[in-house]
């Protein structure tokens, strides 16, 4: 008797979860997984949009170097000749403005870079005088991205 009132206790403890503590442990998950996805594409897209100003860096110093070697912004053969010339990353493409050493880096379309941040521009200008410069060569950066997706020194939409 002892034995079978134990065993009762036993099936009645190991029974399982109701329908309801199921329905409400989906329910949890659901709201979670709505507020991280949008999260996560935030975060991958201002990662995608920081491989943009690193395909920029070596772009920016060399015609930096150029500009204060040579008292003015590479022409067009210069550029050609590989002073600031082009370059690709896997989300993003830059180039120089002759004459003018402005780099314009474009966002790739959807699919390859974020739906958000797809065609959208990021443009740095360097200083407009180059005569009696002194201390740095600062950059001003725009870009017609959200802020959302830029780092703190560049002004956007």
């Amino acid at each position: 008797m002892k034995n079978q009132m134990m065993k009762t206790q036993m099936q009645k403890a190991q029974q399982g979860f109701t329908l309801i503590e199921l329905m409400i442990v989906v329910a949890i998950i659901g709201i979670l997984a709505a507020i991280a996805i949008p999260a996560y594409q935030d975060y991958i897209q201002r990662s995608q949009v920081a491989e943009a100003f690193s395909v920029s860096d070596g772009m920016k110093t060399a015609i930096a170097e150029f500009a204060q070697t040579n008292g003015a912004y590479p022409a067009a053969a210069d550029i050609a000749a590989g002073v600031g010339g082009p370059a690709a990353g896997t989300y993003s493409d830059a180039a120089t403005t002759a004459g003018t050493g402005v780099v314009i880096v474009t966002m790739k379309a959807a699919g390859i870079a974020g739906a958000d941040v797809a065609t959208k521009i990021i443009t740095l200008t360097p200083p407009a005088a180059l005569a009696g410069l002194t201390g740095s060569f600062t950059w001003v950066c725009t870009s017609t991205a959200k802020q959302k997706y830029l780092p703190k020194s560049c002004t956007g939409t």
